[in-house]
Parts: C-alpha cells; sequence; structure tokens
C-alpha cells in the first residue's frame, strides 16, 4: 500500500510522538487513490514541545536540506517553528515539513479533517481526507495538483458508492 521508505519516515515521526497529518500523494494513496509520488508531504503543529520532539526525529532520518545537497545544512527550530515549506533530503528519501498549506491553513485548522488510518498493525497516522485534499489541491491550482484532480474526485465518488452500500 505504501512505499516502505515512506512507512520508514512515518514511524521515526510516530516513535518520536510527533504531531503531524499526511498530505499531499501520499494521503491520496493512503484513501485509496491509485497515485504515486516521489515525496511524503506533511503538516507538523509548530508547538515549541512539537518542534523539538521533530527535531529529533528529523536528526535520526539524517534530514537536510535538499537544495544544497552538498552542504548538508539541517533545519532548526526557527525553521520549523515557521509557517514556511522545509523541502528536506532523508536516509529514506524526500519528505517535505510544512508549517502551513493554502490560505495559511494550519496543523489545527486541518485536523478536523482528519481520519486516522492503520498502514500497518504498529502504525497508525493521521492522514488529511479527499474531500480537503482536493480543496488544497484547487486552491494551489498549479498544473501538478490540477492533473490529479479527476483521479481524487473518482476516488471519492467511489469511496462515497462503497460507503453508501454497506
Amino acid at each position: 500500500m505504501l512505499a516502505n521508505d515512506y512507512q520508514q519516515i512515518l514511524q521515526t515521526l510516530v516513535n518520536h510522538r510527533v504531531d503531524f497529518i499526511v498530505i499531499g500523494a501520499v494521503s491520496a494513496v493512503l484513501n485509496g487513490a491509485p497515485l504515486n509520488t516521489f515525496d511524503v508531504d506533511v503538516v507538523h503543529s509548530r508547538e515549541p514541545e512539537n518542534v523539538d520532539r521533530l527535531l529529533a526525529a528529523l536528526k535520526e532520518l539524517d534530514a537536510f536540506y535538499r537544495f544544497q545537497p552538498e552542504r548538508r545544512i539541517r533545519p532548526d527550530t526557527s525553521h520549523l517553528i515557521s509557517p514556511g515549506h522545509q523541502l528536506l533530503q532523508t536516509k529514506f528519501g524526500h519528505a517535505d515539513f510544512l508549517g502551513s498549506v493554502t490560505k495559511q491553513r494550519t496543523y489545527q485548522d486541518l485536523l478536523p479533517h482528519t481520519t486516522e488510518i492503520a498502514i500497518t498493525e504498529d502504525l497508525s497516522v493521521k492522514v488529511l481526507n479527499l474531500e480537503m485534499l482536493i480543496a488544497l489541491k484547487e486552491e494551489l491550482g498549479q498544473e501538478k495538483d490540477l492533473a490529479v484532480l479527476p483521479l481524487l474526485r473518482r476516488t471519492l465518488e467511489e469511496r462515497r458508492r462503497a460507503d453508501s452500500r454497506g
């Protein structure tokens, strides 16, 4: 269901008790959409205690910024407490940590639009629901976001049909 590398990133975050929500293509996959992706996107709580836990997880993941990999610049508290996007390389692949998404939606704003999904028996994560994921993609309006909208809408329709039958 989920590439093992992304699973390892999420497991590390869970092990460190980081408050986060999986968004983007990985959330679509976990909601049943047949997509591929090259990274895992999460919106994290920017509360100081959570940022401390996130920094510990990122250290374990050997995370550094992708834009100049030869310099291996690592995120710090000021980066993770901001509403910005931290585009990182980890030992398990690319991971983007977002302080907020469109219209400055934070972890707290998105929390009511999540479901808890079990990836394995020992790993459950908060995942953005398809309705909100579709809304975010529409708001972003970038070509890559618009391209996946028909697939996301179809997946949502199929899930609603399945829910209504049983």
